[in-house]
């Protein structure tokens, strides 16, 4: 069974200046700072984005720290045409992995980036609340570069 989870982050801004946006690797960097990771790397070649980045595993249920450890690395790679991207997300060495999109829409003179996603990982008994626990925390990683893009985009 896997997860599914859609989140719209919204811009006040024109779809062209936020597809920039997401595709700046100092507005990249700025977002991990938003997000509290620990260490990130980014990469980005023309529309092909790679990020890696390491979170803090505080706060994660006992159940769940004992698969990922003190620190999770979250790699993530998109790869943009025109305004989707197709969004590849995995957890180096550990049983699990989102895939999905992210589509650009212009609405009312500014932009909607709808994420979609499903999160699925391979752990019998407690994979299940795993992925409720990673939507969580990808919704609120979500929050986190929506705050980051309107404050980039006000500048």
């Amino acid at each position: 069974m896997a997860k599914r989870i859609s989140h719209d982050l919204t811009y006040d801004a024109p779809i062209e200046d936020v597809r920039t946006m997401l595709l700046d690797e100092e507005f990249r960097r700025t977002v991990a700072t938003e997000q509290r990771a620990l260490r990130s790397t980014v990469d980005i070649q023309g529309t092909k984005v790679h990020l890696e980045t390491v979170q803090p595993a505080t706060g994660i249920p006992s159940f769940a720290k004992k698969f990922v450890g003190d620190e999770i690395v979250i790699d993530q790679r998109e790869t943009w045409t025109g305004d989707q991207a197709d969004v590849h997300v995995t957890i180096p060495g550990k049983p699990g992995e989102m895939k999905g999109t992210a589509a650009l829409r212009s609405v009312d003179g500014g932009t909607v980036e709808t994420v979609d996603l499903e999160i699925k990982v391979s752990i019998p008994l407690v994979g299940g609340k795993i992925e409720g626990l990673i939507a969580d925390m990808l919704v609120k990683a979500l929050k986190a570069e929506n705050r980051a893009g309107r404050a980039w985009l006000a500048r």
